[in-house]
């Protein structure tokens, strides 16, 4: 999986549209392996970020949990303390 495309489901505040653009992006980046395609290409790859975004946003709204939501900033922690203790300073 892309390390740069975050879980954006179950949170509170819920994931944005420019949350589901920016993971479809990167999704769509890592598949083709450009980050950013020619002209001859751009029409494809701009057409495949918008149906990765709208499977993705489709995904996130038929989803159903009983958990409770998560917290941003904890889970933003979380991470940052995984990190260290994998990575170091």
């Amino acid at each position: 999986m892309c390390r740069n495309i975050k879980t954006l489901f179950n949170f509170d505040p819920p994931a944005t549209s420019d949350e589901v653009q920016a993971s479809s992006i990167q999704f769509v980046r890592k598949l083709s392996g450009f980050t950013k395609p020619s002209q001859a290409n751009e029409a494809a790859f701009d057409l495949a970020i918008e149906r990765v975004s709208a499977a993705a946003q489709e995904l996130l709204n038929s989803l159903v949990t009983n958990a409770p939501p998560k917290n941003r900033e904890v889970e933003a922690l979380r991470a940052k303390e995984r990190s260290v203790a994998r990575f170091g300073k």
